[in-house]
């Protein structure tokens, strides 16, 4: 009979600590799962890499993290899963000045709306952009300079072309920004991305592109391409050598950035634990060598100062794009 009770004891002290610690248990579970990191553009690009990068960075932070690739519709349909995730941390993304700044004027129908659908996180990085000519149509045109540049197009009007990734991009936006600074006409090839636009003017299909330094750089160092001018308003620390667009042309800036974000009406307290291991990451060492490999330059801000650029950003872009044509329906 006593050890009939000790046990029975016992498998009753078992069953309470159980159901004592089952709350907490299934707490620490939920607290194990990993982080969904929406990336809506194709593995291997800038973007990825760095969100690759930090991942690892945040691990004994934030646990493992699941970089999750969604390209489509110009970034629109990664960054519109982010929106429409629940808001409890487990499923953040990449904003980007595409999707954030100049979709939202391009596209005729959106499926999120940029300005209030995201918590902001923090910036990640910034990249300038810059123009580049095939090195050889530059040594045949006796191009050096932007100043070079202006004044042959203005002397043969018609005659230069440029490329860039598709109506709308980054690449036809800074084109069209310089051709009405410059007061200078130059036709507009688009092509379908990125990579066939720089293969257009490597080949010399085109005399110009406004490239993403962090692409054009490989081409760049081994003479393919030369580099004319940086559309950031200071020079950039990837090539201090080459002076900026607005050197020349007041007032002209341009470049590319991106940032993370969580779903609207993620707590607050969730957002500032996701802010401090993020920043961290990107002030540490190792992540400014590596994203200094891509040419990439870490902006780690407070999620109200990304909030605030991504809202100066949009604004920005509105009288850009529509100066352009440019739509997609």
């Amino acid at each position: 009979m006593k050890t009939r009770h000790l046990a029975g004891a016992l498998w009753g002290a078992i069953c309470l600590s159980l159901s004592m610690a089952g709350p907490a248990a299934a707490q620490g579970a939920v607290q194990q799962r990993p982080i969904r990191v929406i990336v809506p553009y194709a593995a291997g690009g800038p973007i990825d890499l760095t969100a690759r990068i930090l991942a690892e960075q945040v691990r004994d932070s934030l646990g493992t993290l699941i970089i999750d690739n969604k390209p489509g519709a110009g970034g629109n349909i990664g960054a519109d899963m982010v929106a429409k995730a629940a808001p409890d941390g487990l499923t953040i993304g990449i904003a980007a000045t595409a999707t954030h700044a100049v979709n939202p004027w391009l596209y005729a129908k959106m499926p999120f709306d940029a300005a209030t659908d995201f918590s902001p996180i923090t910036q990640m990085v910034r990249v300038p952009n810059v123009l580049v000519m095939n090195a050889e149509t530059a040594r045949r045109l006796h191009i050096e300079t932007l100043p070079d540049l202006i004044a042959y197009a203005k002397a043969n009007p018609g005659k230069l072309n440029y490329g860039s990734g598709g109506n709308g991009s980054a690449g036809h936006l800074a084109g069209e920004m310089f051709k009405q600074k410059a007061g200078i006409f130059a036709v507009h090839i688009p092509y379908n991305g990125g990579n066939p636009a720089q293969l257009a003017l490597l080949s010399g299909q085109v005399d110009f592109n406004f490239d993403n330094l962090a692409t054009a750089a490989p081409n760049i160092r081994s003479g393919k391409l030369k580099a004319i001018a940086v559309t950031t308003a200071e020079r950039s620390p990837m090539l201090p050598d080459v002076p900026t667009v607005a050197a020349t042309l007041k007032g002209f800036s341009i470049d590319t950035w991106w940032g993370l974000v969580a779903p609207a009406h993620t707590p607050p307290e969730v957002i500032a634990k996701l802010n401090r291991a993020f920043v961290a990451a990107l002030q540490a060492p190792d992540t400014k060598t590596r994203f200094a490999a891509l040419l990439a330059e870490p902006v780690p801000t407070t999620p109200e100062q990304f909030g605030a650029f991504m809202k100066s950003e949009l604004a920005r872009y509105e009288p850009v794009v529509k100066a352009t044509g440019a739509k997609v329906d």
